[in-house]
């Protein structure tokens, strides 16, 4: 099925700035709460979003094979269930009915009313009920990076790096969209200077720059899936922040991985873009050697030119730009991450969330996180204001963003961002 609503000629009779983040060309989805107080699934055009629900009620989904009731939720679940061809569907109907040259919906002002609301209007939520979250390891460049800091340079990739994408099972229940707050968490620490651990406020907090991907049903338990269907289960993309207490996890993680130091937030952006709209930007993925093992054998673009920016605002500071990355770094693609997640027979569900894993580039200024960026503190980073950071402050926000962009189009994603609070001690 063709995909009409990504025609890069498109224009839209909505007002959209020239460098949104939301063409008519991107049509994420995502749910948010109305100013009427009701929680609809919708869609956003420049900076405004829409109301699916409503739009589905009025009868402009008609010619689609929809429940009565797929919009009418407060997660996306169930519409990701539906599979690829409804969401080419409805993302196609949709760039129809805001094309500049459609009448339908553009003169009806009852009907306008009704289904558009101004961004400010809205309170954005989770967009999905994560059933399961799982975080890869799958940055050359970061493992690279954190093996050099914490083991012997010259061996900082351990033996099974290059061979199975790593990954661990997260915490789907402290996952938040953009915008909460986070709580520096408390934990138990060991400082070298001590024979004993202590338990208190994290003093090592960290971001780290990733993205993630929202599954449909992929499979029944015990099935596996191939290397060359696995794209067909992937909806869409989130920018992600898997935030990091590297003092409680330092400590921790020997002998079975991250716990306390990764569980205590996630936070993503709440608008997910789906696949479709990211074709065009489809890439070659890094080079690897030694070639995987056959079931993990992939061909074709499988990586996506995704520009990546992390920055740190002081309250009441100017933004300042930490991090210059970009998704196509990425050692291990998605459809690798999810063949070898299904390869013992794992289910996954429509909802499931995969993290990328902290995404550093091949510079300094690429890194990902600030344990890489500050070099475990060792290369403080001076901001506008004139002070220094090694790890995140109290009243410290992150934001994140990310776009692809080339001579015809760009999509975004939005921010992804997150204010530091000071643990409750």
């Amino acid at each position: 099925m063709k995909i009409t609503a990504n025609d890069p000629n498109r224009k839209t009779w909505l007002k959209v700035d020239e460098n949104s983040d939301f063409p008519i060309q991107n049509i994420p989805f995502g749910v948010f709460l109305t100013r009427d107080d009701i929680i609809t699934i919708g869609t956003r055009i420049g900076d405004y979003a829409i109301d699916l629900g409503a739009l589905h009620q009025l009868g402009y989904f008609s010619e689609i094979p929809l429940t009565d009731d797929i919009f009418l939720q407060d997660t996306l679940n169930d519409f990701i269930a539906d599979g690829r061809k409804t969401w080419r569907l409805v993302r196609n109907r949709i760039a129809e009915l805001f094309d500049e040259n459609n009448a339908t919906l553009k003169d009806n002002n009852e009907h306008k009313n009704r289904i558009i609301f101004e961004m400010n209007e809205v309170e954005m939520k989770l967009p999905v009920d994560i059933g399961d979250y799982t975080d890869f390891y799958a940055s050359k460049e970061h493992a690279t990076n954190v093996g050099s800091l914490f083991r012997d340079p010259e061996n900082a990739l351990l033996p099974n790096w290059v061979h199975i994408p790593i990954g661990y099972h997260g915490r789907s229940s402290s996952i938040v969209p953009s915008g909460t707050p986070i709580r520096r968490p408390l934990g138990q620490t060991k400082p070298p200077h001590l024979d004993s651990p202590i338990f208190g406020a994290s003093k090592l907090l960290d971001f780290e720059l990733e993205m993630a991907f929202i599954t449909t049903d992929v499979n029944k338990l015990g099935q596996t899936i191939s290397i060359d269907d696995a794209n067909e289960y992937i909806f869409g993309l989130v920018l992600f922040n898997d935030w990091s207490a590297r003092d409680i996890q330092g400590w921790e993680y020997v002998p079975l991985g991250p716990f306390l130091g990764k569980s205590f937030a996630s936070t993503i952006s709440p608008w997910i873009v789906t696949l479709d709209a990211l074709k065009p930007f489809k890439v070659e993925s890094p080079k690897q050697d030694p070639k995987p093992l056959p079931y993990l054998k992939q061909s074709g673009k499988k990586s996506y030119d995704i520009h990546l920016q992390a920055f740190i605002q002081p309250e009441n500071g100017e933004e300042n730009l930490v991090s210059n990355s970009n998704f196509k770094y990425m050692y291990w693609t998605m459809v690798q991450q999810l063949t070898h997640h299904t390869s013992n027979g794992c289910n996954v569900r429509a909802g499931d969330m995969m993290g990328s894993g902290t995404i550093s580039g091949p510079t300094p200024d690429s890194y990902g996180s600030m344990l890489e960026l500050s070099w475990r503190g060792q290369n403080p980073i001076k901001l506008k204001d004139g002070t220094e950071r090694k790890f995140i402050n109290d009243n410290d926000t992150v934001i994140m963003r990310g776009f692809c962009e080339n001579s015809e189009v760009r999509i975004g994603f939005g921010d992804c961002t997150g204010k530091v609070l000071p643990a409750l001690e």
